[in-house]
């Protein structure tokens, strides 16, 4: 199952069978810690800078402390790209409190740790992505900023997992998160934009969102080829009447949605959509081409 899979934990290099974490690790018992999700393609780390800032800040957010430079962590991506027989793929970089005594107080956690793992990831099927995926919007709500702010990418999903189960139950492929003012937020795993009249709309951060850096490309891409783009506040009624929507996300990719609350969505997948997948597509050999 993970015989591609690569390891690198705090300098050394280990296949996925061989690698191991302590179970006094605080990120394994409590969800203590944040991490970024990259892909790699052509053997290179695709917008890798812009992960490595937000990696900073969202540790920054919880005084978690990285033990590595930049710099290092860049150089420690590079080799575990190496020794991965896959070309094209994805890394989970990830950073952990370290291991501490049973209890959730941090002060017993003398040394963070530091994890990337390469391997494949695929989130749905070619056909799904052909034809669209089916989505609910989930009574599981995301949590407030004064509570966990969307912006830090921890490593306890569970308000996302739970979400994601009632997708499961329903029979479809994805969820979207409202927040406590039933305003949209994101799917499980993926940043969510819809087309209203030509323009592209995306929920802003505060409503919820994780700060994507597909997202950010994706609105960069728009600003490029001339598509009107612009951050706002988006209710259940807006998702029901677009005439597109998609999702984004480093593992996402680009995801066109056919169908939410079984309204069928107008276009699937739609104009715009096709033409940012092929500015992403671009823009990836452009950044990481030979």
């Amino acid at each position: 199952m993970f015989e591609q899979a690569r390891c690198w934990i705090d300098g050394s290099i280990t296949p996925a069978s061989e690698a191991k974490v302590s179970v006094f690790d605080h990120g394994f018992l409590y969800g203590d810690g944040v991490f970024e999700g990259v892909r790699f393609y052509n053997c290179k780390a695709f917008r890798l800078p812009l992960h490595l800032k937000r990696l900073q800040r969202s540790a920054a957010a919880l005084q978690l402390t990285i033990p590595y430079s930049s710099e290092q962590v860049v150089q420690a991506v590079a080799e575990t790209i190496a020794v991965s027989p896959l070309t094209d793929g994805y890394l989970r970089i990830i950073v952990t409190r370290g291991v501490g005594v049973l209890g959730i107080n941090p002060a017993t956690c003398m040394q963070p740790g530091v994890i990337i793992i390469a391997d494949q990831l695929q989130m749905v099927s070619d056909a799904q992505r052909e034809q669209g995926v089916r989505a609910i919007i989930a009574s599981t709500r995301r949590l407030t900023p004064d509570r966990l702010d969307s912006r830090i990418k921890s490593l306890n999903y569970l308000n996302a997992i739970l979400a994601r189960m009632e997708a499961n139950h329903a029979g479809v492929e994805e969820a979207i998160l409202l927040n406590d003012r039933g305003c949209v937020a994101e799917g499980t795993a993926d940043n969510l934009f819809i087309v209203s009249d030509g323009i592209l709309l995306t929920p802003p951060a505060t409503e919820g969102a994780l700060a994507g850096i597909t997202r950010q490309t994706v609105l960069e891409l728009a600003a490029a080829n001339g598509i009107p783009a612009r951050e706002a506040v988006l209710t259940p009624y807006d998702l029901y009447n677009a005439d597109e929507c998609f999702l984004t996300g480093t593992g996402a990719k680009l995801i066109p949605v056919r169908e939410i609350d079984g309204r069928k969505i107008a276009e699937c997948p739609g104009t715009r959509y096709q033409q940012l997948t092929q500015a992403f597509s671009a823009l990836i050999q452009q950044e990481t081409g030979d």
